[in-house]
């Protein structure tokens, strides 16, 4: 269950997660210094701010780490189901001129459909 966590590409999320939640620290410790050394209430605030962002990022990274590890991992995999094409439904009831373009449409998305056929795709 945890195996999917242990990826290359996961591994360097998860250090890369540390790395900024570690930097968001420092950044608060900088401001911190900056206000105390009287930079104003502008520095005061961004000393409060970086560590929330740094626990703001945290909480959205264990609520992905959360669905990860609940998620299915046959979803990655390619699906056998077939998709069946249906024609398109013109509506001729109302306008005569809009019915006329639906027609035309669906007359396009035919060939479209036949020429993608014809090329093996």
């Amino acid at each position: 269950m945890f195996s999917r966590l242990l990826t290359p590409r996961w591994v360097l999320l998860h250090l890369l997660v540390v790395a900024l939640f570690v930097a968001t620290f420092f950044l608060g410790y900088w401001q911190l210094s900056k206000a105390e050394a009287g930079g104003g209430a502008v520095n005061w605030s961004y000393a409060l701010q970086w560590p929330l962002y740094g626990f703001m990022g945290l909480w959205f990274y264990v609520r992905m780490v959360r669905v990860e590890l609940h998620r299915d991992p046959d979803d990655d995999l390619p699906g056998n189901a077939v998709v069946l094409y249906q024609r398109p439904r013109i509506d001729t009831t109302g306008d005569p001129e809009l019915a006329a373009y639906n027609a035309y449409l669906a007359e396009l998305n035919e060939r479209a459909l036949g020429q993608r056929s014809s090329n093996g795709r």
